[in-house]
């Protein structure tokens, strides 16, 4: 099992903090530093800045949104990533949610799965440098009435194949994740529940004439050290109070419905009525320890130790760490009782 590091959104003051945390992330070894973007920084423009100034490890978006660009916009973006960061860039795309695909884009969310796929399509065959033809329900180029030509990608990436990751959460996304992509970008991730959405992705590689070899399962998983697992636990309670109760609404928000079929279905119901109400700091207390504890690693560095173990067994190849402690020097110091704990428990790869 590898490690990453997942930085969320960028932004604010604390642009120096995540900088120094990829870079030490980079200095320990991790394989993959991520960044996300939803309606504040966007991802593209973070992984450049992150690349310039590390060495070795990779950068990923986790994820770039579908409905913010075209696919040969994307496919230009990866390949020009790629060049930059000498082969180190991973395209990871999800399709955001319907408040901010129709909200901040103005782009419908219908039709997710066949439009991914579409997606996903046309950048493979851009990033291939073949000359852009595609003939689909959601995307047809060149426009069928009009001077447009097929045009062929004139930027060269480093790499022949740059790897295709999918953000997923429901169970027909993780079918094609598993069909179409060569890795899967999981949130709130517990190894007690992971074998029914892995055997989604799995029937996905059966379905696409593939095995798991190969198939990179990258969890993006709090962290926060410390004896007291209370006190461990109450930042990550905010930020999982922020996707159980606001990523979405009251009728369709995804992570809500993920903690529901992990059991959590009367919590989860809680968070959401008391964030959306905008109790935010209640909607995070009422934020059971034991969902944190299944989806985070919380608690002493013999503890994270033992519960990596877990992760790795349930089928995890990449774990992505995301640290909430403060201030700069205790996010540091997770990190680095992160990559002890993998290798005093025998499992780096």
């Amino acid at each position: 099992m590898r490690l990453g590091l997942n930085l969320g959104y960028w932004g604010g003051g604390d642009n120096h903090l995540n900088l120094a945390l990829a870079k030490e992330a980079d200095r320990l070894g991790y394989s993959v530093v991520w960044a996300a973007e939803a309606y504040g920084s966007d991802a593209p423009t973070v992984l450049a800045w992150v690349a310039a100034q590390t060495e070795r490890v990779d950068v990923g978006s986790a994820v770039m949104q579908i409905p913010a660009r075209t696919p040969a916009t994307t496919a230009m973006t990866a390949a020009t990533l790629d060049s930059l960061s000498g082969g180190r860039f991973r395209l990871g795309l999800g399709v955001s949610g319907p408040q901010v695909s129709e909200g901040w884009h103005g782009v419908r969310f219908d039709h997710p799965l066949a439009r991914t796929r579409e997606y996903v399509d046309i950048v493979r065959l851009a990033l291939s440098r073949q000359r852009l033809a595609y003939d689909g329900e959601h995307w047809r180029l060149p426009l069928p009435d009009g001077p447009g030509k097929a045009l062929q990608l004139t930027v060269h990436p480093a790499r022949p194949s740059i790897p295709v990751y999918l953000a997923s959460i429901g169970p027909r996304n993780l079918e094609l994740t598993g069909e179409i992509a060569d890795g899967w970008l999981g949130v709130f991730y517990a190894p007690e529940h992971a074998a029914e959405s892995l055997d989604l992705i799995r029937a996905g590689r059966d379905k696409g004439g593939a095995t798991m070899d190969g198939f990179d399962v990258v969890p993006t998983v709090p962290v926060s050290v410390g004896d007291d697992l209370e006190a461990c636990a109450e930042p990550v309670r905010a930020y999982s109070a922020l996707y159980l109760g606001g990523m979405g609404s009251r009728q369709q928000n995804f992570y809500n419905a993920l903690a529901v079929r992990m059991g959590f279905g009367d919590a989860a119901r809680t968070v959401q009525d008391l964030f959306l109400d905008r109790k935010h700091r209640e909607a995070a207390a009422a934020v059971p320890l034991e969902f944190v504890d299944r989806t985070a690693l919380i608690g002493p560095p013999k503890r994270i130790r033992d519960r990596l173990h877990a992760y790795a067994e349930s089928g995890v190849t990449t774990l992505s760490v995301a640290t909430h402690a403060e201030p700069l020097e205790a996010r540091i110091a997770a990190l680095r009782t992160v990559a002890e704990a993998l290798d005093a428990a025998g499992l780096a790869s």
